[in-house]
């Protein structure tokens, strides 16, 4: 539970007031607004199936003569959730491949024109670490920066889109951003770091023929 307020009987008629509603003072002697609780949940619990047994366990206690949400409303929010998780995660997937072979492509044409530079630095006498030591390096402050950018630009989405449909930051799951933004740099790091030292080992098997 989330949080909690105890509604009184008199608590209850200014409400029902407050809405617009006629007084029954006229007609009735007693106020037949009963009290209650009005509670929120977490929301992990927001699905109708959680609910439903939220219900139940409620009911099963005697002091407890009914209990009432707006069904119709969470379970046209849990569909919508579902929809909209499904095609975010399609585009995310369809995205990520497309970031993949992007970033990819890139370092190797980068890596491409340092092609000569490998393997005079190898003609010379350097060793394979002394070569791609400093290029890994580099790499891996690339990747570094690309992850915490990608991260940020994450965070004004999210921003964005929770500024535009306020329902959404029911869905904020901290734990499970914080998990997604590390694996974005790290995945960042790896990528640039992978095809960088792939394509240093490359030029430096290849003969010196075979660089033009």
């Amino acid at each position: 539970m989330k949080d909690y307020e105890y509604v009184t009987k008199d608590l209850a008629r200014q409400k029902y007031l407050q809405d617009g509603n006629k007084d029954w003072g006229a007609l009735l002697d007693r106020n037949p607004l009963p009290a209650s609780i009005d509670f929120r949940i977490n929301k992990e619990f927001a699905s109708i199936d959680s609910l439903s047994k939220i219900k139940n366990d409620l009911l099963q206690n005697i002091a407890v003569s009914d209990v009432q949400y707006p069904q119709s409303l969470v379970t046209n929010l849990n569909n919508i959730i579902n929809r909209i998780s499904i095609i975010l995660l399609s585009v995310i997937v369809i995205i990520s491949i497309l970031v993949i072979f992007l970033i990819d492509n890139t370092i190797r044409l980068a890596m491409f024109s340092n092609r000569f530079l490998i393997k005079t630095m190898q003609m010379v006498g350097a060793t394979r670490w002394f070569i791609s030591r400093p290029m890994d390096l580099r790499a891996f402050i690339n990747g570094l920066i690309s992850g915490l950018l990608a991260v940020g630009g994450l965070i004004a989405v999210i921003i964005f889109a929770e500024n535009q449909l306020p329902y959404l930051k029911a869905l904020r799951d901290y734990p499970m951003l914080i998990m997604l933004f590390i694996v974005i740099i790290l995945l960042g790091i790896f990528i640039s770091f992978f095809s960088t030292h792939r394509s240093v080992l490359k030029y430096l098997k290849m003969k010196l023929d075979e660089l033009y």
